[in-house]
């Protein structure tokens, strides 16, 4: 079984919006969250070459032992979605740096278009034991 992790902004509303439509929409329940601002979070992106600085321009996804970031890792995330989600993978085909462009122009406006709270994401008791924060 391949263990996938998402290394995201907690404090970031899109982020945590985005982590609660995975939690909704996954076709298994095998991705686990980590805070990207806690001890485990900076770890992690550590021993794959990422630093806090880092995580504050991309979520950081790790799966199978590998790292993917920006688009990347958005389209390791939708490979684990159920239909219609998961056809977002038909975007792959639009060019890496384009991809990335789009990824980092809103990844610099997150918190001005969405908000920001410390600690925006409520996690049910149900959910808890796939969470690190």
């Amino acid at each position: 079984m391949v263990k996938t992790f998402i290394i995201f902004d907690t404090n970031c509303i899109l982020c945590s919006g985005f982590v609660r439509f995975i939690l909704v929409h996954e076709r298994t329940q095998d991705i686990h969250f980590v805070n990207a601002w806690s001890e485990t979070g900076s770890t992690l992106a550590a021993e794959y070459g990422y630093t806090t600085e880092d995580l504050q321009k991309t979520f950081l996804v790790i799966s199978n032992g590998k790292a993917f970031i920006k688009s990347n890792g958005f389209f390791e995330v939708t490979k684990s979605l159920k239909m219609p989600w998961r056809a977002f993978q038909l975007f792959r085909i639009v060019p890496h740096p384009l991809r990335d462009w789009a990824y980092t122009f809103v990844a610099e406006n997150r918190y001005k278009w969405f908000g920001y709270e410390e600690n925006c994401l409520f996690i049910s008791p149900e959910e808890r034991h796939r969470f690190v924060l």
